[in-house]
């Protein structure tokens, strides 16, 4: 437990070395656990809108928001980590200035951040954010701007995780999905999304070619989920060859070792039974 001395001046100091310290041993925790290097790194706001697809974006004035919201910053992302310790000496002066003048109860202007979803992205406020963290607050004020994406932020938790949501947005524009067909495709492999999106394109070309009419991309991709995916993945669910995979993955799998084996694309009774001993 942190006891203060009572002395203002001496205990923002106390603040920071224990933020420094407390930074130091969380990477050391990372390297011992081998965890990816990304888990302590800020997420870039910019890296995360262009993975998700700028819509607009709209100011919403001053809110009070929850710190573990904030998750990544718009051009600091060096000086401190994911949970905004000091990566270094360099912002100290700064830093126990606002820890100071926090203690003593001053007026500490709110923050400045960007709203995706449910996280915040920091503009102006770093080191307020780090000394509000450090003191044990849980909440913040802050002048919010709500930008709206293609795709919505969850499930992004590091840097890494980008490159997924970047491929499912490419994916969704050459596959238009809406409602429960587009929540329904879900794949874990990044590189899955552009095979996927290849093989519903060439399903559709097949598709004008037998009817003798063009169909637009939207058409194609509700014609794909009606009459293929759905069907395809009831019957895989009945052959119980779906597995730990998602519905998606199970789809992906099949439909390449069918054509494989069979080189065809019909579904029926032989197909299945063809490909349930290899299954894995």
């Amino acid at each position: 437990m942190n006891r203060d001395t009572g002395f203002p001046r001496a205990d923002a100091e106390h603040d920071f070395l224990r933020a420094r310290r407390r930074q130091v041993l969380s990477r050391l925790a990372t390297w011992l656990r081998r965890e990816p290097d990304d888990v302590n790194i800020m997420l870039p706001f910019d890296e995360v809108v262009e993975a998700l697809g700028w819509n607009g974006e709209r100011r919403i004035g001053l809110h009070v928001i929850r710190l573990d919201s904030i998750v990544g910053s718009v051009d600091r992302g060096r000086d401190f980590d994911r949970r905004f310790r000091p990566t270094s000496g360099r912002v100290r002066e700064r830093w126990e200035r606002l820890a100071l003048a926090s203690r003593r109860g001053e007026s500490i202007p709110p923050i400045e951040v960007y709203r995706v979803g449910e996280l915040h992205f920091i503009i102006d406020g770093h080191h307020r954010v780090s000394v509000a963290h450090a003191r044990g607050l849980s909440t913040i004020d802050a002048l919010v701007t709500e930008v709206r994406t293609k795709l919505g932020p969850g499930g992004i938790r590091y840097r890494g995780d980008l490159i997924v949501k970047d491929y499912r947005r490419l994916f969704l524009e050459r596959v238009p999905l809406t409602g429960q067909a587009r929540m329904s495709i879900v794949l874990s492999d990044p590189w899955d999304y552009a095979e996927l999106g290849e093989h519903i394109e060439a399903w559709g070309f097949r598709l004008m070619q037998d009817e003798g009419a063009f169909l637009d991309r939207a058409t194609v991709a509700a014609r794909w989920y009606e009459s293929e995916y759905v069907p395809v993945v009831r019957m895989l669910r009945q052959a119980d060859l779906i597995g730990d995979r998602t519905e998606a993955e199970a789809y992906m799998w099949v439909a390449g070792e069918r054509y494989r084996l069979i080189r065809t694309h019909r579904w029926d009774d032989e197909v299945i039974e063809a490909l349930r001993p290899r299954r894995r």
